[in-house]
Order: C-alpha cells, then structure tokens, then sequence
C-alpha cells in the first residue's frame, strides 16, 4: 500500500469485470478509494466492493450503475467526478465494438460507437481535469487498444474510435502538463476476458500471433495503470504503453 494513496479517490468507467476489475482492485491494494461504473454487471459489481471492502476496511469502493452510451447518465456520473473533494485521478475503461468492413460501415452504429468509446470519455476527462489542474496535480489513463496503430480487417470503425481517443488523451496531457497533471493511453492487445469468449475456437491461432505466445491478464493491465498512478510515474505523460506481448514490435515471421 502507497501512503501517499490514502484519502485520494479514483473514478474508473468500466470497472466490474474483466480489465476494469483488475484496474479497480490494483488501485485499492495500492491504498486509493475507488469509484467505478458498470452498466449491465449488477452483481459482479456487488461482490468486487463486497470483496475488496472486507479487504481495505479503511477505504471506500463504490460502484454506479451507468450507461455510458446514454448522455444523460454521462452527463450524471461527469457531475460525480467534478464535485469529488479528494478526486486524484479517472481511469476511463468503458467500451464497446463494431465490426463490419470499412466500405459497409452503417453511420448510425459508428456514431453510437464513438459515443461510448470516445465521446463520453471526453465529457468525464473534461470533468475530471478541471479540479485536477485546480489542485495542480492527478492521473488520467485511457484504456485503449493496440488497433489504434494497427490496421485490422473488420475493424475500421472501432479503431477508428480508439485513435480518436490517444489523440484526445496526447492533446490533453499537453494541455493539463504545467499544471502537474498526466494523461497516458494504455493500448492492450488480446486479454483474457469474457470479451473473447466468441475467439474461443481459434484462440491457438491467436496466441501464435504473439511473441509472447499468450494472451494477458486483466490483472496485468491494472498493475501498470496502478504504476501510472503512482508518484515515480510523474514524468509520464502523452504516452502509448502497449501491453501486447510484442504483438506490436515488429512482423512476426512464423517459423
């Protein structure tokens, strides 16, 4: 546990499974409160504070029910971020996908897209970045994905979205650097969750696509956002840290 975490609270979209659950409990055993959302997964939410509360007693883990695809709900849960008194930081985790070829793209799906994954993130950024700059310091990490630097087949509009996101987030740690606060992008690759339950029958396939020959865990993603948060990360910012075992270095040459 950081001392330096105590009494600082962390908003993360999308928290109660999956990535966001490794997020949520990264940054609560390094010593913050923690706030996060969560759409459809009441339950899972209900046993993450339940676990992580018996865990750090002395710390507050909250959860929200928000559709983040409904501007009104953003518009609300943005409310709760800006009014925080110990806000130190927003995590923005939540997602969506759609995939079709570039060529077929229905602009009504794309447009809904980019509502969940970059335009409600905008609108909690903004909220948080205001009284993070007032205080002169605090985090802000997106949750991307490596298909923001990566062309692939079928995915035109989502990584379409995700790019519009590390530009969101490069232009804010800019703007928000004189003032003590960083913005950094976190681009994973493939990641063990229910999210690629639908790839189940190809997954060796996959997984020899990888340097590292596996894919990774959510608890993964969440050390190095806690790392992000931390103090010796404070020289950090306006970065794309991959965690994609290599899937991104460089053409992979089967032999």
């Amino acid at each position: 546990m950081n001392n330096q975490a105590s009494g600082k609270t962390v908003f993360v979209a999308g928290g109660a499974k999956g990535i966001g659950k490794g997020i949520v409990t990264a940054l609560a055993e390094e010593g913050y409160d923690v706030t996060f959302s969560y759409r459809g997964s009441a339950d899972e939410a209900a046993q993450l504070c339940a676990d992580l509360q018996a865990g750090y007693p002395s710390q507050s883990i909250t959860s929200h029910q928000v559709d983040l695809s409904e501007r009104e709900q953003v518009d609300e849960f943005a409310r709760l971020i800006g009014e925080s008194e110990s806000l130190y930081g927003l995590v923005y985790n939540a997602g969506g996908s759609y995939d079709t070829l570039a060529v077929l793209a229905d602009q009504d799906k794309a447009e809904a897209l980019f509502q969940l994954n970059f335009w409600a993130m905008t609108r909690l950024a903004g909220a948080a970045a205001r009284p993070l700059m007032r205080a002169r310091g605090g985090r802000i990490v997106a949750i991307g994905s490596v298909t923001s630097q990566l062309a692939v087949s079928g995915n035109a509009i989502y990584s379409a979205s995700k790019g519009a996101m590390l530009s969101y987030i490069r232009t804010l740690a800019v703007e928000m650097a004189r003032k003590g606060v960083t913005a950094n992008y976190i681009a994973p690759g493939y990641v063990d969750t229910d999210l690629l339950a639908p790839y189940a029958s190809y997954r060796e396939k996959l997984e020899k696509q990888i340097p590292l020959r596996r894919f990774a865990r959510p608890e993964e993603v969440g050390a190095v956002t806690r790392f992000l948060f931390s103090p010796l990360a404070g020289y950090i910012t306006g970065s794309i840290i991959p965690i994609d075992g290599g899937l991104t270095a460089g053409l992979l040459i089967q032999r």
